[in-house]
Formats: C-alpha cells, sequence, structure tokens
C-alpha cells in the first residue's frame, strides 16, 4: 500500500530561472550539510539518454548518523542510516517511474522502503489538477497540499531565518518581493513579473508491519516542511543566482562535490585521530 500526495508550489520566477534556481540551492544545501565526516556524497553526476529522453542523472548518498535520535543510532544495523537517492532529471520534468528508477531508497531496508518523488515543472499559477496523470482511483487517495512560501505559519518558529523570509525580502537585481497576503493573486494580474508552479507528487512505502502507516505518514509531513524551507531559500537567494548561466551551474556542481569530498575525508580522519 502506497502513501501518496501532491504539492503545488508557485513561485515568482520562470519555469527557466528556477531551474538555475534549484540546482543552486541544492549545491548550497549540501555543503551546509555536509561535515564531520557525514553528509551528503556525490557519487554521479552526468548527462543521460535514454528512450530518446534526455537529462541529468545523479546518484547522492545520504549520510545520516548523527541526524537520528541516540536511541535509534545504537539500534540501527550497519548501512541503516544511508539514504540514496538517484535522479532522473529531464527538466521541466523530473522522472522516477519504476522501481529501477525510485528515487530515495535504504540500503538496510531496500525494496521495503521507498520515496518516489515527480515533479512537473509548468508556467501557471498551481490551478492544474493531476498534472501526473494518475488513474482515477489513485487520485481519489492523492493529498492535495497548496505550499505558500510566504506563509509564516507553514513552518515553526524554531525553523523561522528572517533572511529566508519571502514575506520580507526584496530582490535587488529582479525588483521582486516582499511577498504580501495577497501576492498570489497579484503575481497572477501582473504581466511583468514570471511565475510557475511545481507540481510535486510524493509517493512513500514502508513496509513494516505495525509501523507502516505511522512512517509513511511522518514521511509525508517531512517532505512538505523540506519543500516550504527549501522554496523560502530558493527564492530568497535570487540574487546570488539569476545572473548564472546552466554551464555556471555544471561547473559549481563539480566544485561542489569536491568540496564535499573533502569535507567528509577531513572530518573522517580527525575522528579516527580522536579515536586513538
Amino acid at each position: 500500500m502506497f502513501l501518496f500526495s501532491y504539492s503545488r508550489i508557485v513561485l515568482p520566477v520562470s519555469v527557466e530561472e528556477y531551474q538555475v534556481g534549484q540546482l543552486y540551492a541544492v549545491a548550497e544545501a549540501s555543503k551546509n550539510e555536509t561535515g564531520g565526516g557525514e553528509g551528503v556524497e556525490v557519487l554521479v553526476n552526468e548527462p543521460y539518454e535514454e528512450s530518446g529522453e534526455k537529462g541529468q542523472y545523479t546518484h547522492k548518498v545520504y549520510h545520516l548518523q548523527s541526524k537520528v535520535p541516540p536511541l535509534i543510532r545504537a539500534l540501527a544495523p550497519k548501512g541503516s542510516l544511508e539514504i540514496h537517492e538517484k535522479a532522473w532529471n529531464a527538466y521541466p520534468y523530473c522522472r522516477t517511474s519504476d522501481r529501477r528508477h525510485v528515487s530515495i531508497q535504504n540500503t538496510y531496508m531496500k525494496e521495503k522502503f521507498m520515496i518516489k518523488i515527480e515533479t512537473w515543472h509548468k508556467p501557471d499559477m498551481g490551478n492544474q489538477e493531476n498534472v501526473h496523470g494518475l488513474d482515477d482511483k489513485t487520485w481519489g487517495n492523492v493529498e492535495v497540499v497548496n505550499i505558500d512560501i510566504a506563509d509564516k505559519d507553514s513552518i515553526s518558529p524554531k525553523d523561522y531565518k528572517a533572511d529566508q523570509d519571502p514575506s520580507i525580502f526584496k530582490s535587488e537585481k529582479t525588483g521582486r518581493g516582499p511577498l504580501g497576503p495577497d501576492w498570489k493573486n497579484e503575481l497572477a494580474n501582473n504581466p511583468h513579473c514570471p511565475h510557475m508552479c511545481a507540481y510535486k507528487l510524493v509517493t512513500v512505502e514502508f513496509k513494516w508491519l505495525g509501523l507502516q502507516s505511522k512512517i509513511e505518514s511522518y514521511i509525508q509531513k517531512v517532505e512538505k516542511r523540506l519543500f516550504t524551507h527549501f522554496h523560502r531559500q530558493l527564492f530568497c537567494s535570487i540574487d546570488k543566482w539569476i545572473e548564472l548561466t546552466m554551464d555556471d551551474i555544471r561547473r559549481m556542481e563539480e566544485e561542489t562535490k569536491k568540496e564535499l569530498d573533502e569535507m567528509r575525508k577531513n572530518d573522517e580522519v580527525k575522528g579516527m585521530a580522536a579515536d586513538d
């Protein structure tokens, strides 16, 4: 049994701008999450072509030892705190279409645990239903979530950061923002400001008797929180990436991979020295 959610995230950027902004924000987030011998490890980041489809394939490993409660760390078998993320990005569609193309999987749980995220990026205001073309029965079981990046009530007070608040941020380079209470209607009626929506379909499966429903619901909540924070950060960092090209982004990704590898290796060496 799968648990589905369908998130619609509207942004005051174009579909073309978002491609650059998303990749920039992902690279920055990866650096912020890496340290202490843990974090993000990029195994593969290369172009792919399959059945006439072209895009970028990435395979990342998230090392999560310190990201979970101590009790779980003590009980967790080796390899269970590593998450593998495989993505086929044929922008404006990011595809994870079957078991072979699952986006996020755990090496210990294997086929018993899967998170699949499929995204369409459309130049509209998030007014489309069932963009991913699900059958009627499946669509009837999908939870629809509308994420407003300017809504302070959508995040917890402990997560709030003023420099990542679209309701007070104003871009110096584009003049966009701050996003007021009625920003979506204002955006829809403004022919001079680009807009787009990220339609994210999240499919979760956790096959563990007695825990399946609880864990699947928890993961969906975590994904909503991640989507909200990520897109708030993306918009508020627009002045850092709006002038970059895709060639700039690919160079940045390569540099980021080297930085992440170096950070993790140095911290692992320090950890081993401390144990001696």
